[in-house]
């Protein structure tokens, strides 16, 4: 999933997204700057754990100390799902953009962050757990943050349905967040699997997610 979600990521931020911004007449170096202010807004919350991604716990081949996940969920446990519910606000606004500058590309980024949102629920429902949590007590907490998405894009709706000229911004914010993640947290991930045999599998599955995306988008125009 994580190296799927690389591939669907960087396509819909560069080959649609982006472009889909740079087309509403708004002058390149203001969406530049833009790009530019969003990847280091991005470095600045992950920074200070207030945008956070936990693929990672106990067992999962990566060499952590005993009692990692209590660690990592105890003070910092509620920084992660403090993060995440931001992060789902942000995801939901970034979906209302997408859908109110074109339909097609609302539907891509709502699969991109779908398959990016898969491994991250499933990172912290494992830290949750580990952290001794309840199982009904982290479903409900992952759950509330997966309501909080619904939240923001209500507010994208409304808000960004009277402020047209805001949505090319918005796009490229969110270009920034995906190109941010998909570059400094997914692909890191994927470096540590350094055999050709890890590798061939990673390749292909990028290549899987750039291919969705784009037969997806190219079938819709084409239909339209």
């Amino acid at each position: 999933m994580i190296s799927l979600s690389v591939g669907m990521m960087l396509s819909t931020s560069l080959l649609h997204a982006l472009p889909e911004a740079f087309e509403m007449h708004v002058q390149p170096n203001r969406l530049f700057l833009t790009l530019l202010i969003g990847l280091l807004a991005f470095f600045l919350l992950e920074k200070f754990s207030i945008l956070r991604h936990s693929h990672h716990h106990e067992g999962d081949g990566h060499h952590h100390e005993k009692g990692f996940d209590k660690h990592e969920a105890g003070s910092a446990g509620w920084m992660i799902l403090v993060g995440h519910g931001f992060h789902s606000i942000t995801d939901g606004i970034l979906i209302s953009a997408a859908f109110l500058a074109n339909p097609y590309l609302g539907l891509i980024t709502s699969l991109a962050i779908l398959a990016h949102e898969i491994p991250q629920q499933v990172g912290d429902f494992i830290v949750m757990l580990n952290a001794g949590f309840t199982r009904k007590r982290a479903f409900f907490y992952s759950l509330s943050n997966t309501a909080t998405a619904m939240t923001g894009a209500l507010i994208g709706y409304h808000t960004l349905g009277r402020a047209q000229e805001l949505i090319p911004y918005v796009l490229t914010l969110a270009s920034a967040g995906f190109i941010y993640i998909a570059l400094s947290d997914l692909i890191p991930q994927m470096q540590r699997r350094s055999t050709i045999r890890e590798t061939i599998p990673q390749i292909a599955l990028v290549a899987l997610g750039i291919a969705v995306i784009f037969t997806i988008t190219h079938g819709l125009h084409h239909s339209h």
